[in-house]
Order: C-alpha cells, then sequence, then structure tokens
C-alpha cells in the first residue's frame, strides 16, 4: 500500500509518501509544499491545491494520513488551516485518495509508544523507522512522514485482522 502522509497548513503543508508492504516501510519521497507570505490566500490555496494533486499524481498513493485539526487559541488560524485542509481533501478525493484522520495522541501512540511523547521523540523514532540518515526538514514533513508510518501501522493492524 502507498500512503501519503500530510501535515495540513497554509504556509507550509508538509507531504511525506511511504510504500507499506509486509510490515516494511520504504521512503518513496517527502518535501513540502510552501507559499509566500504576502501572497493573496486565495491564491495561496491554489498553489497548494495544485501542487497537492501533482504530488498524488506521481506517487499515486491508495491512502492519505492528514492530521485532525485541534485548534484552542488562534481561532483565525485555525479558520485558514481548515481551508488548506479542506483543497487538501479535495485533490485527495478528485484522485481516488481514501482519507484516514488522525489525532496529534494517535500519532504518537503509533510512532514512538507513547500518546504523550514530544516532537523530537516522533522525530528520530520516524526517522530510525525510515533508516533515514537525519530528521527531515521542515518538522511538517517529518511529522508528514509519522503521519504515513501512523496509518501503515493501523491500516496493517486492520488488514490482518480482516484475513
Amino acid at each position: 500500500m502507498v500512503i501519503v502522509g500530510i501535515d495540513p497548513g497554509y504556509a507550509i503543508v508538509g507531504y511525506g509518501v511511504l510504500d507499506y508492504r509486509a510490515g516494511r516501510f520504504a521512503t518513496l519521497g517527502y518535501g513540502a509544499i510552501a507559499t509566500q507570505p504576502g501572497t493573496p490566500f486565495e491564491r495561496r490555496l491554489e498553489q497548494i491545491y495544485r501542487e497537492m494533486t501533482r504530488v498524488l499524481q506521481k506517487y499515486r498513493p491508495q491512502a492519505m494520513s492528514i492530521e485532525k485539526l485541534f485548534f484552542t487559541n488562534n481561532k483565525t488560524t485555525a479558520i485558514d488551516v481548515a481551508q488548506a485542509r479542506g483543497v487538501i481533501l479535495l485533490a485527495a478525493c478528485q484522485n481516488g485518495v481514501e482519507i484516514h484522520e488522525y489525532t496529534p495522541m494517535q500519532v504518537k501512540q503509533s510512532v514512538v509508544g507513547y500518546g504523550k511523547a514530544v516532537k523530537s521523540q516522533v522525530q528520530e523514532m520516524t526517522r530510525t523507522i525510515l533508516k533515514l540518515d537525519t530528521i527531515p526538514k521542515p518538522d511538517d514533513t517529518a511529522d508528514a512522514l509519522a503521519l504515513a508510518i501512523c496509518h501503515g501501522h493501523c491500516a496493517g493492524s486492520l488488514f490482518r485482522l480482516i484475513k
């Protein structure tokens, strides 16, 4: 199964693409879609949609693992991130990609084994699981890879239960 993990945002969208077979991960690609501050917001959304569509068409994932939104303080940021997330989900739907949502705690539990792990622990375990030389940058990219790992672990468990 090819999985794309997405850390949504409107300034930076992290993505990581993994192939998950027989309980093992292979990294196919990762990176970030970065939009420029000062660009009209609708143009930033258009850029995110266009570049996300390119990523999905390049790797042809069966599943998208995306972080559930959780905001307590800044409602304006939450609305803008939600709009960016919406164009990402639209791109996934238009490309026939199944969407799966995970909370940060679920990702931490899946990758580190502890739901209250700190960011550095998640990043290091992501690097270790994927046998990468360094932790991917920016952080949004490492987070996206962790989301893809989370779905591989969750979907792999579900698949074994169904068999």
